[in-house]
């Protein structure tokens, strides 16, 4: 994108900020204005100087970071006010027509250096018209539990929005399902777009279709300008969110909240709330206490997933146009994002289709039978060939020795490692893999609720990160 010359920069911006309100291009109907919260002190505790640096940003001081992600002075040429997007949404497969963002906005859209549409958006900046009695608050705990999430899974390869700033904003706050009073923050996201499935439910609901088609057209233009028919749209949404789905699989992640208004049609994975990583392959493990039946279990994800893309369907069949065979394609790019997800964790090139995925499945199927630790797999296995001596120092090096291993041990060893320069990092001479399992977030947690500690926290997304460039295509 080419600069505005009529653009004003403020001091630490650079001309990689480009900005790009286009959401206000829709009209009315789309959104309202919301008022960020007055919060009584602000806290710097995090700032994700990679991607702000990309994007112009991260040249701003600790005080101008302050203002614009805390306070949410505009950014120049921006947005004048937040909005609070409307949306409909099945939750847990119930539909819910009073959604909307009810503690977030739409603070600000920029571009990408690749041209892609960015928009920060927020998480606990107080109440908007949509907050249905709520207080509009994120705690600090689930401040800090998204930024975790959202680092391990980039680090993962997985599509998902950044975690770009965290404030602690001094209040407490009472929530029924953790101890209170507890501390309070405002996190500030990076990501790809913030239409989400729901967006297209409400005007059907409602039986606006002006907007509706409106709302479609904008999203072809700005997201998937190459499929600009409802059919193939649909089919590009599907397979975006089939991989997605496919790379949680990989990395053993449960999204916990998998309901349509928690969809985006960029397939990017966010909203991070009781999510989990299961320390096993269990298909059955569930990440939300409330989700007492395993509706959104870590093997029922796919399932979860193409259900919500067919709403999507029945919402865009308000446009009137056929859209036969557009989920075909669905379970292919879920495996594809499995296969991908794996071949990447274990450090080994794919080399057929056939035989990636017998590999796959007997790694699977292996994890899933002994119960195996599934990031130390992975860990003791990177390399496939060359793991030998890893595997022997495991703590499970007599579950490699076994029989049970036999065929794995024949798959894997026949593989060279992708990136054998990569074999000789400190990394994998440590003792174990990086790992967010719920006893080392609440660890890292303890740190901070106890000591006011943030050393181990950061020390973990450093981990996370060497990971990430271990893992990096």
């Amino acid at each position: 994108m080419i600069p505005d010359p009529k653009a004003v920069y403020i001091r630490g911006m650079d001309t990689r900020y480009q900005h790009d309100p286009a959401y206000t291009s829709l009209g009315d109907g789309f959104a309202d204005e919301a008022t960020p919260a007055d919060f009584p002190s602000t806290i710097l505790r995090f700032r994700n100087d990679r991607h702000a640096d990309a994007i112009g940003l991260g040249g701003l001081d600790s005080a101008a970071w302050t203002r614009h992600f805390a306070r949410f002075e505009p950014l120049p040429a921006n947005l004048s006010r937040p909005l609070a997007l409307r949306y409909h949404g099945h939750q847990f497969m119930s539909y819910n027509p009073g959604l909307g963002d009810g503690r977030g906005f739409l603070f600000a859209q920029l571009r990408a250096p690749d041209g892609r549409l960015l928009d920060l958006g927020t998480k606990g900046s107080g109440t908007t018209p949509w907050s249905r009695g709520g207080d509009g608050r994120l705690t600090l705990k689930g401040g800090v539990r998204e930024l975790l999430a959202t680092e391990l899974l980039e680090a993962l390869g997985v599509t998902t929005s950044k975690s770009f700033s965290l404030v602690e904003t001094g209040e407490e706050l009472d929530r029924y399902d953790e101890p209170s009073p507890t501390r309070a923050s405002v996190l500030v996201r990076l990501s790809h777009g913030h239409i989400r499935f729901g967006s297209f439910q409400r005007f059907a609901f409602i039986g606006d279709l002006v907007r509706l088609r409106k709302l479609f057209d904008y999203s072809c233009s700005v997201y998937h300008p190459q499929h600009a028919t409802p059919a193939g749209f649909l089919a590009r949404v599907s397979s975006a969110v089939a991989t997605t789905c496919g790379r949680w699989i990989a990395a053993g992640f449960v999204h916990g909240v998998l309901n349509t208004d928690n969809m985006n049609i960029t397939g990017e994975s966010f909203d991070y709330g009781p999510w989990r990583f299961t320390p096993e392959c269990d298909p059955g493990f569930t990440a939300a206490y409330f989700d007492h039946g395993g509706l959104y279990a870590y093997g029922n994800q796919a399932k979860a997933v193409r259900w919500n893309v067919q709403r999507l369907a029945d919402a865009l069949s308000g446009l009137g146009e056929p859209l036969d065979h557009a989920l075909d394609s669905f379970e292919e790019d879920f495996f594809g994002g499995v296969r991908a997800g794996v071949l990447q964790r274990l450090g080994v090139a794919p080399v057929g289709d056939a035989a990636d995925t017998a590999l796959i499945q007997e790694l699977l199927r292996f994890a899933q039978k002994t119960k195996i630790n599934l990031d130390r797999l992975y860990f003791d296995l990177y390399g496939g060939a060359a793991s030998h001596t890893r595997r022997a120092r495991s703590p499970f090096a007599p579950l490699y020795r076994s029989s049970a291993f036999e065929l794995l041990a024949e798959l894997i060893d026949g593989r060279a490692a992708r990136h054998p320069e990569r074999l000789a990092d400190p990394y994998w001479q440590e003792e174990a893999p990086v790992d967010l399992h719920i006893d080392t977030v609440e660890a890292l947690w303890a740190h901070i609720d106890q000591r006011d500690d943030w050393a181990p926290l950061n020390g973990h997304i450093a981990r996370i990160r060497k990971l990430g460039a271990l893992l990096a295509e």
